[in-house]
């Protein structure tokens, strides 16, 4: 039975639906409100093609998660187009040559974007299950990218086979974006010339009767009209915040677990504090939530190992700065992305996004900025090894003295010990799901980035033992991709 110190820290569905559309939104370098506006656009299209009722939920949810699983897949769209949010950007807007580098890869255009179409679906599926939305819409999710002509991924399923909600939302995405860069225009010749092949004409024909009226309604919409038309029964439900953390620290193997232990260790802090469980459970939340607006800056630059550039700390610097934001939409986290959005703040004024200092940081905001230092020191990054605990807290010590960090918090943070993690609402283990050791093990390993070639050195056992491992992982797992294991064994525990 889920303990009351984990239930306080529940939210609502939505409100986790909505930082996972904005976190998305970033990743694919759209406007943060894209995914709420394609979900309204998509309702429209499905009311005017006379779907029942839960089609229409099914269209909204899904078009809100569309892009859930773009952290999982940002590894590979790097690796194959060099700036993993710009190149997603040309290829919604279908900009001229934007799959280029695609066609240079072995094995060409197919052989690269199926597997990162197969991650993005599998991990946007579980998402959804995790949040316990309805079974259609964690389908769809499924099939998100599937087409009518069958020529869509990862299934190549065509016409009738594919979910109807799959072609509402392509349809409601497009004319969004189309529209946006385009003019509507050229938007609905765009889509005209995608019917019959992306989804059906007469879906299609519907959009290109009432798009302009429908656009015109929604410019006119207030955030809170659309948030009313976009919430359905399922996500008026309650959820565990630790997805988000999840889906976020995907978008880099290295950063596997990290945003919850940042959340567990300024939690486990503040008790030591004494400060009170309110305070505790926003500084906890805040820790959960904080990396945001890491979604903003290509993987490229976080895998640097060398020093940045101006020009890429500037982007590094709005990493926060994109946290605070993600609050004004998120509902019952506003006040929680707020706090996020000093974690990189310091007591001299050195930090970043606002350059804030002494007066301007209240108790929690220290806890929070050391809390999420102490944590990273520990961890590897591409550009330094781990350091020990026993460096990290002179260095911790060092900064302190020179009036980067708050004494008392960083005493407390040291003498705290581990954090222990909390267990998420949705961590109920299948009865069927026993993982060894060895395999856990395993999956630590590949979840942080490892090929199995790594881990094999790293473990010490052979490249045919650790293949094996993995396959047992995925068997039990029911999954097929690291991406959706690491998150599916994040919320079960393993990890």
């Amino acid at each position: 039975m889920q303990s009351d110190r984990s239930a306080r820290s529940d939210i609502r569905a939505f409100d986790a639906v909505k930082a996972l559309a904005f976190i998305g939104d970033l990743s694919m370098g759209q406007p943060t409100d894209h995914s709420l506006r394609t979900a309204w656009l998509a309702l429209q299209l499905a009311q005017a093609a006379g779907t029942d009722a839960a089609g229409c939920a099914t269209a909204r949810e899904a078009s809100l998660l569309r892009w859930s699983g773009c952290t999982a897949n940002a590894s590979g769209f790097a690796d194959a187009l060099g700036d993993d949010i710009a190149g997603r950007e040309a290829m919604l807007a279908n900009r001229p040559d934007w799959d280029e580098p695609l066609h240079a890869q072995p094995g060409g255009l197919g052989a690269t974007i199926q597997p990162l179409a197969q991650i993005h679906c599998e991990v946007s599926g579980e998402v959804a299950r995790m949040l316990g939305l309805a079974h259609e819409t964690e389908t769809t999710l499924r099939h998100i990218f599937e087409a009518w002509d069958g020529q869509g991924l990862p299934a190549r399923m065509a016409g009738p086979q594919v979910p109807a909600p799959v072609f509402m939302v392509a349809l409601a995405g497009d004319i969004e974006i189309f529209s946006r860069v385009y003019g509507l225009d050229r938007a609905l010749a765009l889509i005209a010339h995608r019917a019959d092949i992306r989804y059906p004409a007469r879906l299609a024909a519907l959009v290109s009767r009432h798009a302009g009226t429908w656009l015109n309604a929604l410019d006119a919409l207030q955030p809170g009209e659309i948030d009313e038309a976009l919430l359905t029964p399922q996500m008026q439900q309650v959820t565990s915040p630790e997805l988000i953390a999840d889906v976020i620290d995907l978008k880099l193997p290295w950063m596997t677990g990290f945003s919850r232990e940042v959340a567990a260790t300024a939690a486990t802090c503040c008790a030591r504090l004494s400060l009170d469980n309110d305070a505790q459970e926003r500084v906890y939340r805040a820790g959960l939530i904080h990396g945001i607006g890491r979604a903003a800056v290509p993987n490229a630059l976080w895998n640097m190992p060398g020093r940045l550039s101006a020009s890429a700390w500037e982007k590094v610097r709005l990493v926060p700065y994109w946290t605070s934001r993600a609050g004004k939409q998120t509902g019952t986290l506003e006040q929680a992305a707020e706090l996020a959005s000093f974690a990189y703040e310091r007591l001299d004024g050195t930090g970043y996004f606002r350059s804030a200092g002494n007066a301007a940081l209240p108790l929690e905001a220290r806890v929070l900025a050391a809390a999420a230092a102490w944590v990273a020191l520990r961890s590897p990054r591409p550009w330094r090894e781990a350091m020990s605990p026993g460096a990290a807290a002179e260095l911790m010590r060092a900064e302190t003295a020179q009036g980067r960090f708050d004494a008392a918090v960083v005493d407390a943070l040291l003498a705290s010990g581990p954090a222990q993690p909390r267990r998420p609402r949705y961590d109920a283990r299948p009865q069927a799901v026993r993982l060894s050791a060895r395999e856990i093990d395993v999956l630590r390993s590949i979840s942080r980035g490892a090929s199995n070639k790594e881990a094999a050195r790293e473990l010490e056992l052979s490249p045919s033992t650790v293949r094996t491992h993995v396959e047992s992982v995925f068997r039990k797992l029911e999954c097929s991709t690291r991406a959706a294991a690491t998150l599916k064994a994040s919320g079960m525990g393993f990890l």
